[in-house]
């Protein structure tokens, strides 16, 4: 997230005419890239989206161990389109609750591509909801191997015909690394309603 401050330092109706003119012109630089102005957080964005299109949401999530769903539910209303969640930590939660092969976790291991498309097509189906993403990878401090680093996560989004995965690399921060994860799935999420994926 990258948040772009411009600011005048006297007030007047001239002066605000001026940077609202800066703001078009930054618009028409880097548009596909803003979600939002002043105190917009990528989970209200995304609850506002939601709501605009009488749309759900459920959420499967792993290695932020319900982050993202605190996430949703600090805002209000977010009871109108939020649906629930699966904390599925363990891999037997995974493949109990979610329908996530066990064969598939001994070939690809738990975090995978193919792991983050089960969790999100799996809350999606049990909940059905609208939309799911899903989480898994190593937060850190420890965990990870050479193959797969700490800071390695995928997050899964299934919807409306899309049920797909990205895998991201982030840094040794576990705190952080769960921030981010939440912050990068809402973006998914908000990219694909908006019919902006990349």
């Amino acid at each position: 997230m990258v948040r772009l401050r411009l600011s005048c330092y006297q007030s007047n109706d001239t002066l605000e005419v001026q940077l609202m003119e800066e703001v078009e012109k930054a618009k028409l630089l880097i548009g596909k890239y803003i979600y939002g102005y002043n105190d917009d957080t990528p989970e209200k964005i995304v609850g506002k989206l939601l709501i605009e299109k009488n749309q759900t949401l459920a959420v499967a999530e792993s290695c932020t161990g319900g982050y993202v769903s605190h996430l949703i539910t600090s805002v209000p209303g977010s009871s109108t389109y939020y649906i629930g969640s699966t904390i599925s930590y363990a891999n037997e939660v995974k493949t109990r609750f979610l329908g996530v092969s066990p064969a598939v976790i001994a070939e690809k291991g738990a975090v995978s591509e193919e792991v983050a498309k089960a969790m999100a097509e799996g809350v999606r189906s049990t909940l059905g909801s609208t939309w799911a993403i899903s989480t898994t990878g190593i937060a850190g401090p420890g965990g990870g191997t050479a193959e797969k680093p700490v800071g390695t996560v995928w997050i899964g989004l299934a919807g409306p015909n899309v049920l797909i995965a990205k895998k991201f690399q982030f840094g040794n921060d576990r705190l952080r690394n769960i921030q981010i994860t939440a912050i990068s799935a809402f973006s998914m999420l908000r990219k694909e309603i908006l019919g902006l994926a990349d």
